[in-house]
């Protein structure tokens, strides 16, 4: 009984910290004069892959590389099927009003080339030095972008800024400095503990009830690492942060792809399994080409699609179950 109050305990915190950090990001942005999308593709995207990082590595140092792996892959799938489908359902995402063109544009390509460098065999050392190489591309390209805005924001061009702060419950932008960053501190600090706290307790559940490593990884270590990403997005669907929503897990899929298992590379190979290579990549990639309509095409996911993103996570787990 007491695994299971630790799982809702982490689960709450998990919850908690989300909503700090939309609130801390959100006025961030603000404050600084950088758009909502950019901050949550670098410090939303990252607070919320904390818990990804931390079990990678653990996993390389525990000789258990496969759960690193599994973990990513599982994630990246969870993270729009379920991170955008909940959501969805609770209230329309208004992704029509979002560019993140370039953005999904970036996820795209760090996905095929990660499926790619996965033919080789092994992510290694080498594989590490690419991904982390266009990781750091990514974040120096979000840089530019973000000193491009503020010139154009001290040049008079603050009518979205404006409409921001009109828009968003909760929002000031007169906000400390102090709070901002307490909100964001809570934030991430709450959510990789909160995610730590569930996934620990739920493994000694699923592994009371004889459940191997592999598939522990692909679904529930990859759906609690996955739920710092859900609560985000939930809280800033219910502010209305549509922007915030998909960038984070934008985002977030990018960092766990380029960061996570570039990081873990560098501390040990991570052998590929031909499942991988036979079933779950290909699910991630599909997973990745359902944003096309709502990125390229600028369609709001409503609740139809929410539930249609959620039901097909639950078919995926079904079949990595039987």
């Amino acid at each position: 009984m007491i695994v299971w109050l630790y799982a809702g305990l982490g689960l709450l915190i998990l919850l908690l910290a989300g909503d700090s950090l939309v609130k801390g990001a959100v006025n961030l942005s603000l404050r600084v004069g950088v758009p909502a999308l950019i901050v949550s593709l670098t410090i939303v995207a990252f607070g919320t892959s904390a818990p990804e990082l931390l079990i990678a590595v653990n996993a390389v140092l525990g000789d258990k590389p496969g759960l690193a792996l599994g973990n990513v892959v599982g994630s990246n799938t969870a993270n729009i099927l379920l991170v955008l489908g909940v959501p969805a359902i609770l209230s329309v995402l208004h992704t029509s009003q979002c560019n993140t063109r370039k953005t999904f544009g970036f996820m795209m390509l760090a996905t095929v080339v990660f499926i790619a460098l996965a033919f080789r065999g092994a992510y290694d050392i080498w594989a590490a030095a690419v991904l982390l190489a266009l990781l750091t591309y990514v974040l120096v390209d979000a840089f530019r972008d973000a000193k491009s805005h503020r010139r154009a924001a001290r040049d008079g061009a603050k009518a979205r800024q404006v409409d921001l702060e009109e828009e968003i419950e909760g929002v000031d932008p007169d906000m400390p400095w102090w709070q901002i960053i307490v909100f964001l501190l809570l934030g991430l600090v709450g959510l990789p503990l909160g995610a730590d706290l569930l996934v620990r307790n739920a493994s000694i559940i699923a592994a009371n009830y004889g459940v191997s490593d592999a598939v522990i990884g692909l679904t529930l270590v990859a759906l609690g690492t996955s739920l710092p990403e859900l609560a985000t997005t939930v809280m800033a669907a219910i502010r209305k942060q549509a922007d915030v929503a998909l960038g984070n897990v934008i985002g977030s899929n990018m960092f766990n792809l380029l960061a996570i298992i570039g990081i873990a590379a560098l501390i040990g190979p991570i052998p590929v399994a031909p499942e991988f290579l036979r079933f779950d990549l290909w699910v991630m990639l599909a997973a990745s080409l359902i944003l096309v309509p709502f990125v390229m095409f600028r369609h709001d996911i409503g609740r139809v699609w929410g539930v249609l993103l959620s039901a097909s996570y639950l078919v995926y787990i079904y079949v990595v179950l039987i």
